[in-house]
């Protein structure tokens, strides 16, 4: 009796195990059969040059992609339009020398269009920084092709001069509250400009530029004294984020000082409240 039990079990395990599998009827084949699509590479970018009459370039990135994009041959046209929720305005933040992008299959299908910023008349810091929001409109040259309706919003940040690279003496306080923990550290570090306005310092957190390898320290910018430290992976290596705390890091104008606060996030969220002394 408890043979027949056991390979009635086995019998009805084996059924169980077999509806699990794909058949011929599952419509799997369908999901090749989406459409390709064509847009940015992201959805936000920012642009930033200091207000000194200057006009600063960089590029909007496309894209093709989707499940028989790999099949195309022909070119792929995409024309852009500006969104009327943007604030920025045409011939005085920005300029875009085409609404339109060819994109050939010899280059993946990838390309970009110049956008430059303007700034003369600009007199910063602007209370606001304009917001230019870009759409894909209509895309052709193939089958099966559409935009991929997603807005990219570039916001367009005029920078007063700056000059924070150079050495520093620095005070954190460290406190991770699940733990129990809050300690002070005293040491030095250096400050290395990467781009206008844009800076990346040696440490981060409380651990030595050794023991997490990576790229060291985290990249912050300076828009007319304002500090922001955008949403970064930690030294670019690991999942755990660093992100300013909105609106509380700042330079001293008069003394050169910058004041940082700042997480680190995984699991639960690590504080910093760090003090930058010019040597």
């Amino acid at each position: 009796m408890k043979k027949i039990i056991k390979i009635t079990y086995l019998f009805l395990l084996s059924l169980s195990l077999t509806s699990c599998l794909v058949n011929d009827t599952d419509p799997t084949g369908e999901f090749d059969q989406g459409a390709n699509v064509v847009g940015f590479t992201s959805s936000t970018m920012a642009f930033s040059g200091v207000a000194n009459g200057s006009e600063y370039e960089s590029a909007i990135n496309f894209e093709v992609k989707g499940p028989t994009a790999s099949e195309y041959t022909a070119p792929i046209n995409a024309i852009i339009s500006v969104d009327p929720a943007s604030t920025a305005v045409e011939g005085v933040n920005y300029k875009l020398d085409s609404s339109s992008i060819t994109l050939e299959a010899n280059g993946n299908y990838t390309g970009s269009l110049p956008i430059t910023l303007i700034t003369e008349g600009i007199v910063a810091p602007l209370a606001e920084s304009p917001i230019l929001i870009l759409s894909v409109t209509s895309a052709d040259g193939e089958t099966n092709l559409l935009p991929n309706g997603i807005k990219l919003t570039i916001t367009l940040n005029y920078l007063c001069f700056s000059n924070l690279s150079g050495s520093y003496n620095v005070a954190m306080r460290y406190v991770r509250a699940s733990s129990g923990i809050d300690n002070n550290y005293a040491f030095t570090d250096d400050v290395t400009e990467t781009g206008d306005g844009e800076y990346r310092t040696g440490t981060v957190g409380a651990w030595t530029a050794a023991q997490l390898g990576g790229t060291p320290g985290f990249t912050f910018n300076d828009v007319c004294n304002d500090i922001s430290v955008p949403y970064q992976n930690l030294v670019e290596r690991y999942s755990n984020i660093v992100e300013g705390v909105a609106g509380n890091s700042f330079v001293n104008a008069e003394t050169g000082v910058i004041y940082f606060e700042y997480t680190i996030c995984a699991d639960d969220c690590r504080e910093y409240f760090v003090t930058y002394t010019p040597n």
